[in-house]
């Protein structure tokens, strides 16, 4: 008998926290390194958000609170959905937990049954096929790649979907490839769902970071959509909360955010009492004029870069309409992301995330959010790497 579980032994470390942290070390050493592999704004949090914690502090309020989030932090969020996204929940409907990560873990648990099939289109985020396995389900995975902007058709979808469907994970803004859905693409996937038992787990925690289109919320297409989509979203992207640990899930489906309160109830209970009086001004209107400079800045960044980086021989990236992160094909250069990322590192100091972690070979990693700085010198660096490793053609 082993010291540990056949379910935690089967869960892998994150590899963007596993570069993130080797790029770390490096630079403890006294190497020069530029790292494109955080999954974080290079931005501080809004002062107006600090006071607020300040003041919860000084005035006290360092107590359990209510396992789901105290009721004016679920009011906040209401508010929030129906101002920018079109939607109708009441607080009760709406569960507070340790970050949006968090709030993914709780449902899965709470929705997935053993053999339940959940449709996960790649390239994904790291964490979604893991918590799927360790929920007890099975991963299906729809492929996509740069030659439809990293975005599942309707066909595919219909195919995908068996008797034992369960869930669609659907992201947008895409981390890793900024693909965002269209409303006409929103609604075409919607036809296809139309009479089906299958739910959607919208991750919507980039939404904030778009550029080119307008954001729409998936549950907001139609009645039907609404009634099948629990939204999950946080402050960590938008505003820069990522250490504040703020995530949020909201679902018409009491029964559903019962099952999670109880979960949570029994795992960490309440979020940090500091942070949810910090995150009621996190989803407020106030804090819209940081938002727009933070966009603005990782806007000019992501031009600078695409046309960059299509300009280094072998090398090509399609520009993501939202998010901060470019997902870079290297398939005429390499056809193994990690060995590439780890010389990469090795010989250039240049931290990227290897495709092959998200479900995708043949492609590379890189987060924008960092200065315009280190994106210059970062990519002339990988220039030279490419130009170096005779792997251009």
């Amino acid at each position: 008998m082993g010291l540990v579980s056949k379910r935690a032994g089967q869960l892998a470390e994150s590899i963007t926290i596993a570069i993130t942290t080797l790029a770390g070390e490096l630079k403890r050493e006294g190497r020069d390194i530029i790292s494109f592999s955080a999954g974080e704004p290079d931005f501080d949090t809004p002062q107006l958000i600090k006071d607020e914690a300040i003041s919860a502090i000084n005035s006290g309020f360092t107590k359990y609170t209510a396992v789901e989030g105290i009721p004016e932090l679920k009011k906040a969020v209401a508010e929030k959905l129906k101002r920018e996204n079109g939607l109708n929940y009441e607080p009760k409907h709406i569960i507070v937990s340790n970050g949006a990560k968090h709030s993914i873990f709780n449902l899965f648990q709470a929705i997935i049954d053993d053999g339940d099939e959940v449709i996960i289109p790649s390239p994904y985020w790291v964490t979604y096929p893991e918590l799927v396995i360790y929920s007890g389900g099975v991963v299906v995975e729809i492929k996509t790649d740069d030659s439809n902007s990293f975005k599942i058709t309707p066909e595919q979808l219909q195919n995908a979907i068996t008797p034992k469907t369960k869930l669609l994970v659907l992201t947008s803004p895409s981390n890793p490839t900024g693909a965002v859905y269209s409303k006409n693409e929103l609604i075409a996937l919607a036809e296809v769902l139309k009479n089906t038992n299958v739910f959607i787990a919208s991750d919507e925690m980039y939404e904030k970071l778009v550029y080119d289109d307008k954001f729409v919320s998936t549950a907001s297409i139609s009645e039907d959509m609404y009634n099948r989509t629990i939204t999950i979203n946080g402050l960590s992207k938008s505003v820069a909360m990522t250490g504040w640990r703020f995530g949020y899930l909201a679902t018409p489906h009491m029964e559903l955010i019962t099952a999670m309160k109880n979960l949570q109830s029994q795992s960490t209970s309440n979020i940090n009492s500091i942070t949810q009086k910090a995150s009621i001004v996190g989803l407020s209107a106030q804090i819209e004029p940081e938002v727009t400079k933070m966009v603005k800045a990782f806007h000019e960044r992501r031009d600078f870069a695409v046309k960059r980086i299509n300009q280094i021989n072998g090398l090509s990236v399609v520009k993501p309409a939202g998010a901060f992160y470019l997902f870079v094909n290297i398939s005429k250069v390499s056809n193994n992301s990690m060995e590439f990322s780890q010389e990469l590192l090795k010989n250039e100091g240049v931290a990227v995330v290897p495709g092959i972690g998200f479900g995708a070979e043949g492609y590379i990693r890189m987060s924008f959010a960092t200065s315009m700085k280190n994106i210059e010198n970062g990519l002339n660096r990988l220039e030279r790497f490419v130009q170096s490793q005779n792997y251009s053609k």
